[in-house]
């Protein structure tokens, strides 16, 4: 990691760990669109119930490779067999009810895009399609779930999901930019408090 990279200001939870470094700097609390990538989120918010984020990180390739780029319409269709193969893949989490909660959600998630037209529009007008900032100046300031995130969660159990409590579903609408909790001493926060990098 360069010194430049290093010496610019970061919400705490990013550490040093290059992997959480280049999420949090490229990733975390950008507005994203697609519905693959949604579905990507939310079923790696589901997995690190329980887990270290940079668990998480560090199997992210992987979880790419043996959910067929998270394609809900491919995953939908996975069965005992490919269940199986998972349970013993050693680059992913290997819990059953995850894994068959991605599975299940993929299905739900098909049930939104026919009824929605996408994930996308569905989940972003929670928000009235933007994204809602805050001023968090430290890290014990950001809420681990809001009444948004409580609806959400409702809504998305009413329609089959798994693994996706309050907790979880607020931990999703960050990682996708629905929500910006980056503090205020961070290079992203949009109410950054200081100069320079």
């Amino acid at each position: 990691m360069s010194t430049r990279s290093t010496l610019k200001r970061r919400c705490a939870w990013a550490g040093t760990d290059p992997l959480s470094v280049h999420y949090h700097d490229r990733e975390w609390g950008v507005p994203v669109h697609n519905d693959v990538r949604l579905f990507e989120m939310l079923t790696l918010e589901g997995a690190q119930a329980g887990l270290s984020w940079s668990t998480i990180l560090r199997k992210r390739e992987n979880y790419r490779k043996v959910f067929r780029g998270f394609d809900p319409r491919l995953i939908a269709r996975f069965g005992r067999k490919e269940i199986q193969r998972l349970l013993s893949d050693p680059g992913i989490v290997r819990n059953r009810l995850k894994i068959e909660s991605t599975i299940n959600n993929a299905r739900a998630f098909l049930a939104v895009q026919n009824e929605f037209g996408s994930f996308d529009r569905y989940v972003w007008d929670f928000v009235g399609g933007k994204t809602v900032m805050t001023p968090r100046q430290r890290l014990k300031d950001i809420p681990a779930c809001t009444p948004v995130s409580d609806t959400l969660s409702r809504d998305l159990k009413q329609r089959g999901f798994r693994f996706v409590g309050s907790t979880i579903c607020y931990a999703f609408m960050q990682a996708v930019g629905i929500v910006n909790d980056h503090t205020t001493d961070c290079f992203r926060s949009p109410f950054r408090t200081h100069r320079g990098r």
